[in-house]
């Protein structure tokens, strides 16, 4: 009986936000109660992986967001291949709406932060509140049920796609440390080396992963954010190999569950800690966590639904089979749920405890709001699309 419960949870769409959900609750139990100094310890632990002295020595949360989070990306990478090679972004004209929402979703939330925090220091994290969790939106469309028309997940999933694509662009443009070009230019020799594997259309993916984690250390080592080198590694994995066979399905099918129901709730636990002693209402009102909050909330909706109503009413493109401005707008808001990814850039952006502390506040409550807003919306909406006129999409990792 257990057990079928379990296996029922883990099938459900929405079980990937929830374990989110009871993540973060973790965290903010942790972080709040008289488990306080011993999370805090936890999480800056040091662990070393060296070889006569030379190697890695960081804290358990940098590991997390450098080494969890790489695999992360690289999970994303992969789902980036297999969709522009054969999936929703193979036709530049399928492409085209949830593109204009995305780049108006990025846009306008890093125009609301940076006006917010003008002239301050915290204007570094313009990024923050340009990013979407897909675990989390997907998993609230889910809890919607048949009341989103099929063709809303797949503008949501492809919008989501479009957005990580311009995450791993900002990252690699913006989040750059000092560059150290000798470590740089070593991390060429794997990227060689998995170029030719995926020349070859070679069939064991091993080498490429060990490719991969050195390429992974030299990157890290370089200055450049080591979650690149995962994307990079995804990128070079074949979509088939000589006998036919996708190492590229197989890989992204097996690690997805890891990822989804492992790394993503781990780093939440790690990242969601926000600390409420102290917190005021003038805090609150900070610009750093008052820009992130309002970036999500009012920058995602206006970005997303804006742009996409000026591209259906200049003919550049058109609604979704089924699908109606409500839905369009319900989406929006499910988009200003950033979490995993925010608070990523947050912590790419702060090494101030304090900053990072508002960081969470303006994420966390940001994201919430998007998220019952967009719930609400969606299960106000009444779906029309038939149901046999598009078949439910293949389940893609959230």
């Amino acid at each position: 009986m257990l057990l079928r419960a379990i296996d029922r949870f883990f099938s459900h769409e929405a079980s990937g936000g929830i374990l989110l959900m009871l993540a973060t609750v973790a965290a903010l139990l942790a972080a709040n109660s008289g488990f306080q100094q011993g999370y805090e310890a936890f999480l800056s632990a040091k662990l070393s992986v060296t070889v006569n002295g030379e190697g890695l020595n960081k804290p358990l949360i940098l590991w997390i967001n450098d080494g969890l989070m790489a695999i992360f990306f690289f999970l994303i990478g992969l789902e980036l291949k297999r969709e522009m090679l054969e999936g929703k972004l193979k036709n530049p004209r399928d492409i085209v709406l949830p593109g204009v929402a995305a780049l108006g979703g990025m846009a306008l939330p890093a125009v609301i932060f940076a006006a917010l925090n003008w002239g301050e220091a915290t204007v570094a994290g313009w990024a923050i509140p340009a990013a979407t969790d897909i675990a989390f939106a997907l998993g609230i469309l889910a809890l919607v049920g048949r009341r989103a028309p099929v063709a809303l997940k797949v503008f949501l999933l492809t919008l989501a796609i479009l957005d990580d694509l311009g995450a791993i662009i900002i990252i690699a443009l913006f989040y750059t440390a000092e560059l150290k070009i000798d470590y740089l230019l070593f991390a060429l020799v794997p990227l060689a080396g998995l170029i030719w594997l995926n020349m070859k259309g070679a069939h064991r993916v091993a080498p490429a992963l060990l490719l991969g984690a050195l390429m992974w250390v030299l990157v890290l080592k370089s200055g450049v954010h080591a979650t690149l080198a995962g994307v990079v590694t995804a990128l070079c994995i074949p979509l088939t190999d000589k006998w036919g066979k996708s190492p590229l399905h197989a890989l992204e099918h097996g690690l997805a569950p890891y990822v989804l129901y492992l790394i993503v709730p781990v780093f939440a636990f790690a990242n969601a800690g926000v600390v409420f002693e102290g917190i005021t209402a003038q805090m609150m009102l900070a610009p750093l966590p008052l820009g992130v909050a309002l970036g999500l909330v009012i920058g995602k909706q206006a970005g997303v639904f804006g742009l996409s109503f000026l591209a259906v009413k200049t003919g550049l493109a058109r609604l979704p089979h089924g699908v109606r401005w409500i839905h369009v707008y319900g989406v929006a808001c499910l988009a200003g749920v950033g979490f995993t990814m925010s608070l990523f850039i947050g912590a790419l952006s702060f090494a101030d405890p304090i900053l990072m502390n508002q960081v969470r506040i303006g994420v966390l409550t940001g994201s919430a709001i998007s998220a019952i807003l967009g719930f609400t919306v969606l299960m106000l909406a009444r779906g029309e699309e038939p149901k046999a006129a598009v078949k439910d999409p293949a389940p893609d990792f959230p």
